[in-house]
């Protein structure tokens, strides 16, 4: 085997190993109101962090109606998703006095909870090594 051959086959097998542990994930958020502010979307690995502190998160312009974000090189495993509309655009979720969202929010697998927000295992779902698809509302 030639010096290039050989250089072309490692690089070629490093480049699979980098992104063997990587998939992608498709969200889409349905019943988006308007185009106004913000969509904010968090991403949740594990129960003890969910709804505190997020693996990863994404800012994005919406669009009324339905909205696709693509997360790149996530590794395989469990995850759950939160999104809401931040339509005024300040950077957080407005609560009435009771703690009830004033804006729309919506949970992978269109999870809800009941007299509060659902536990990570409602929303939970698995990202396989080839990538998934998932859809959801917002509510």
């Amino acid at each position: 085997m030639t010096t290039l051959t050989t250089a072309t086959l490692y690089g070629a097998l490093l480049l699979a190993c980098a992104t063997a542990g990587a998939a992608d994930l498709t969200i889409r958020v349905d019943a988006v109101k308007s185009a106004d502010g913000k969509l904010m979307v968090a991403i949740y690995d594990n129960a003890a962090t969910f709804l505190r502190k997020p693996r990863s998160d994404l800012v994005v312009a919406p669009v009324t109606g339905s909205n696709t974000v693509l997360v790149k090189d996530l590794p395989p495993g469990d995850y759950a998703i939160a999104v809401f509309h931040d339509e005024n655009g300040n950077g957080k979720m407005d609560a009435n006095a009771f703690g009830i969202p004033t804006e729309r929010i919506g949970f992978s697998n269109d999870a809800r909870g009941n007299m509060g927000p659902p536990g990570f295992d409602s929303a939970r779902l698995s990202l396989p090594v080839g990538g998934a698809s998932i859809q959801f509302s917002l509510h």
